[in-house]
């Protein structure tokens, strides 16, 4: 693509950089869609496929940068040097990065490259539930993000207490929009549907009587999906109304492992790869369960709350933030498998309670997080950042 004459009257120009083409899928497309109509945007991914934003009417280009999620050395150093040259040539007013391995390239690449807005967004940290050299290790890129960055957002409140707590960010230049999520929920898409939930339930034989738990999300050790399957493998032992979803991408290769964890109760539980429609398999469910380790919100609890399921989730910074405690659904204490089964438990024994908090997280869904708050967020905070920023 040429290069475009820059000129006192032309829009700023604004480069997003992620890693994976999925997180601009599902959380980014609203906020590019709008910041696109006001600025000279450009995006920047690990893919070079743009049919899926053209298809949604966005005339974004979307540069490919070879960016993996894991450590490369030499892939690493080879996308630092291709961020800086491109940083260079387009003169951007404006990079904006987010997941932690584009935060460390891009904004090194920025910081490089003179460009006057840096922006990184801090979606939770991997470090946190880790020990040793690696979580040194991992803190202090995500330090080294920060420090290279002119502005950060954080997309929770707790999540960012407990990073002024670690040294990693200052109160002076960090901002949660809104009360929080990386984009809010869209409404529309995710709201009761009866017509869904009756055709999941009756394609994997789900009576009307069961009460559904699901997890959905990525399977990984870190999400404490595990402690989910043996926390349900001894609810099942107590009550044979019960049944779990577990729906998303097998990232750290857990079925078999799963599968074993609650072999005396197979039958009652439905294993799902990933999907491109969350909402019918929410809409079919009676309680979300993220029993995570480390997360920055929990973006699948406001989808739920949107639905009106009430969710169960680890007491850790982030989830704090989804679910108000008592009133939209439970807190446990992470890895405490006894504590999950005693939420469970209450869950599925008390159709009112259940009823109650849906009811309450959906009415907090579409006040705090429905998508067009927090993109209104976003353009507003861009609006004010480049308006006291000098060409």
């Amino acid at each position: 693509m040429s290069l475009k004459a820059r000129t006192d009257l032309s829009p700023k120009s604004v480069c997003f950089v992620v890693s994976s083409p999925l997180t601009l899928k599902f959380f980014f497309v609203d906020q590019i869609a709008a910041l696109s109509e006001i600025y000279d945007f450009a995006c920047v991914a690990n893919c070079d496929d743009q049919a899926w934003l053209q298809e949604r009417g966005i005339v974004v280009p979307l540069f490919k940068v070879r960016i993996e999620r894991g450590p490369s050395l030499r892939h690493d150093l080879s996308a630092l040097w291709v961020l800086y040259r491109f940083f260079r040539s387009r003169r951007f007013d404006v990079v904006h990065s987010n997941t932690p391995k584009a935060g460390l390239l891009a904004m090194s690449a920025a910081a490089l490259a003179k460009i006057p807005v840096r922006i990184h967004t801090f979606t939770g940290q991997p470090w946190a539930n880790r020990t040793g050299v690696w979580r040194s290790v991992l803190k202090l890129c995500d330090k080294l993000t920060a420090a290279l960055a002119t502005h950060i957002l954080i997309d929770s409140e707790s999540q960012r207490l407990f990073l002024m707590r670690e040294g990693v960010v200052k109160g002076s230049n960090s901002t949660v929009l809104g009360h929080g999520s990386v984009s809010g929920v869209d409404i529309a898409r995710f709201s009761p549907n009866y017509r869904l939930s009756a055709e999941i339930r009756k394609k994997y034989d789900v009576s009307d009587a069961c009460v559904v738990f699901i997890y959905l999300g990525r399977l990984k050790r870190d999400k404490g999906i595990l402690d989910l399957v043996n926390a349900f493998s001894q609810l099942a032992n107590l009550d044979e109304s019960v049944r779990l979803f577990i729906v998303g991408p097998d990232e750290d290769h857990l079925e078999s492992e799963i599968r074993e964890a609650c072999s005396a109760c197979t039958s009652r539980v439905t294993i799902s790869g990933y999907t491109d429609e969350p909402e019918s398999w929410l809409a079919a469910s009676d309680v979300l369960c993220l029993p995570s380790y480390c997360e920055g919100f929990g973006s699948t609890i406001i989808e739920a709350a949107a639905v009106g399921i009430p969710a169960l989730g680890s007491r850790i910074y982030g989830i704090t933030d989804a679910i108000e405690e008592g009133v939209t659904g439970f807190l446990h204490e992470p890895r405490d498998v006894n504590d999950i089964v005693g939420k469970m438990r209450i869950f599925a024994a008390d159709p009112e309670l259940r009823g109650k908090f849906g009811n309450a997280a959906r009415d907090r869904a579409i006040r705090y997080f429905a998508k067009e708050k927090l993109t209104a967020a976003v353009v507003g905070f861009y609006k004010r950042t480049l308006d006291v920023t000098p060409s």
